[in-house]
């Protein structure tokens, strides 16, 4: 009897993160397989497709690598998003070198995009091949390429693994995609509607062909308390703010765990970093972190994820706040110009400056003074949420009422 197991492989859907430092990665396997020529067009689409990143980013895994002749039958004229699904079914999600292969035991592992069989045959062969029922094990293990024992392992297989369907699969469209769409059945239906009326849908419609990721907060972000109130911004500084949510590249969840140096959004010289620790994400703007929460769909050239709050520019809210120094000892005479930390009242800055930071919230007023939107009765602000302000909720936070707002008169303004 063969003795065979299910192998997870590695999924393209990541979700589950939360705020870690950057981790350091052990291996990279562009450069494992830069010397051996053979191996050229497989290590090109790992770069092109990006899957490189994604090995890079793991501690433990497999890769089934497919010579040039090999390699040439799957590229063929099929498009770049078919070739990434084919060789993601090449990677395992554990460690497996040729001794580990000839002794496996029966088992299975689940994996997002299906499992891999693989079976130890008679005469010492392994055979490699879908583990869809009706499948045949139409590739096997021809040699070790290279090994760093229990992080990764490379082993040349002779032929692709075909999973039903996977070439025959149509490449999307990307005039076809509905952005909004994908963004509501997530549960983002207030950025979704943020993004259409300010005219920003367009820009990410324009810049989906030569790959898009965008990064949309949950409808629950916009409810988040201690968000800062964004009166004071400008119809343009709002568009700003949208379109720092989005980066005109495809960067997968492995692109993003890579990433050391800060990434350039379509806001242009506003630009995020990162900190990743295994599978967590965290995306940081020097004024708050928001974390990557899942992904609603990562399909060559598009990707969008979901994040738990607001990505709010240091270049319009300003830096975290520091800790106060500690206070001096006191003069008994007057200084002649005092230093800002002796200064009571704040200096003038621009108004956007003086945005509450998101991290920290005023104290309520006793609900008798305070309107059915949060501000005194007798303030500005009071008579602003209870006058022109169309289908807001009043009881909306500062932060969706004003986006709201600012955004129909950008499309207002377009129109």
């Amino acid at each position: 009897m063969a003795a065979s197991q299910i192998f997870s492989l590695l999924p393209l859907l990541l979700i589950s993160f939360s705020l870690l430092s950057t981790p350091s990665f052990s291996h990279n396997i562009t450069e494992m397989l830069s010397g051996t020529p053979d191996y050229s067009l497989y290590n090109d689409y790992l770069s092109r497709t990006k899957l490189a990143d994604e090995i890079n980013s793991r501690q433990t895994i497999t890769c089934l690598v497919l010579n040039n002749a090999a390699m040439s039958s799957l590229a063929g004229n099929h498009p770049l998003s078919v070739i990434k699904k084919a060789l993601s079914l090449l990677v395992l999600l554990d460690y497996y070198d040729a001794q580990k292969l000839h002794d496996i035991s029966k088992g299975n592992a689940p994996g997002n995009l299906g499992f891999v069989n693989i079976t130890d045959l008679k005469g010492g062969k392994v055979g490699f091949g879908s583990a869809a029922p009706g499948s045949k094990l139409d590739s096997s293990y021809t040699k070790s390429v290279k090994q760093i024992p229990y992080n990764i392992s490379v082993l040349e297989i002779s032929a692709p693994i075909m999973a039903p369907g996977i070439l025959s699969a149509p490449a999307p469209s990307v005039s076809d995609v509905n952005i909004t769409a994908l963004l509501e059945k997530a549960g983002c239906k207030i950025f979704a509607s943020l993004i259409t009326s300010s005219g920003v849908l367009k820009i990410y419609q324009s810049e989906v062909k030569n790959g898009l990721t965008v990064f949309a907060p949950s409808d629950e972000a916009f409810k988040a308390p201690g968000l800062p109130d964004l009166s004071k911004l400008t119809n343009a500084e709002v568009v700003t703010i949208l379109q720092y949510h989005a980066i005109g590249d495809y960067t997968p969840i492995g692109t993003l765990k890579t990433s050391k140096d800060p990434i350039r959004t379509l806001a242009g010289k506003y630009t995020l970093t990162v900190t990743t620790a295994g599978d967590s994400v965290t995306l940081n703007t020097g004024v708050d972190a928001s974390r990557v929460s899942g992904t609603v769909i990562d399909d060559t050239p598009l990707v969008i994820f979901t994040i738990d709050s607001i990505l709010l520019p240091s270049e319009l809210f300003g830096k975290s706040p520091s800790p106060a120094p500690a206070p001096g000892p006191v003069s008994s005479s007057p200084s002649p110009s005092p230093s800002p930390a002796s200064v009571s009242s704040p200096s003038p800055a621009p108004e956007i400056a003086s945005a509450p930071s998101p991290f920290t919230a005023s104290p309520p007023a006793p609900p008798s003074e305070l309107t059915p939107g949060g501000a005194p009765a007798d303030s500005p602000a009071a008579a602003d949420s209870t006058a022109g302000n169309g289908a807001v909720d009043v009881r909306a936070p500062a932060l969706l009422k004003t986006l709201v707002a600012v955004s129909a008169a950008v499309l207002a303004w377009s129109l």
